[in-house]
């Protein structure tokens, strides 16, 4: 159960960051707000059915920094500080493509600067990140069955005769 939950998570996390990756029109604070929300939400369930421990949680990460890239201040080198240390689960093509896609949905908010984007390339040019922008959201990960040895030994195993199976020695 654990196991197929860490996958639908996966699932979630990367059909939901690549839609974040794809469309200008939800690269906002107020979609970064709901986002923390949910997956909040999602969080909580887990812990409510004693699925912690299963990674699930976990699979959420670069959605979380997401979310909370699109709810940071985006303005003085200190931010982009903080972006760089914060977002360690997403690529720096990610975090740049994010941040060129963030729309203002109010007079509040500004535009990302040309500037402040250069700033955290330029903080993030030393990480060695695969060049892939989208996650692969049919990424299936190995299932793990658990050895659960016999009680019983080979030396107290009859083999019936109707089996033909005369080869086999008892060692």
């Amino acid at each position: 159960i654990q196991q197929v939950f860490k996958q639908l998570f996966y699932m979630i996390n990367a059909i939901t960051l690549n839609n974040l990756l794809l469309r200008k029109d939800v690269c906002s604070w107020s979609t970064g707000m709901q986002l923390r929300f949910n997956i909040s939400q999602l969080e909580e369930w887990l812990h409510g059915k004693n699925l912690q421990q299963s990674g699930a949680a976990q699979s959420l990460e670069p959605l979380i920094q997401a979310a909370q890239l699109l709810q940071l201040k985006k303005k003085t080198p200190e931010d982009a500080e903080a972006i760089c240390s914060l977002c360690t689960s997403l690529t720096t093509q990610q975090i740049v493509k994010i941040l060129n896609l963030y729309t203002p949905v109010n007079e509040f908010e500004e535009r990302v600067t040309v500037a402040f984007i250069r700033n955290i390339q330029k903080n993030l040019e030393e990480r060695n990140d695969p060049p892939q922008l989208l996650l692969d959201f049919k990424h299936i990960f190995p299932v793990l069955f658990p050895f659960n040895p016999s009680s019983i030994t080979m030396d107290s195993i009859h083999i019936p005769a109707s089996l033909n199976l005369d080869f086999l020695n008892k060692v």
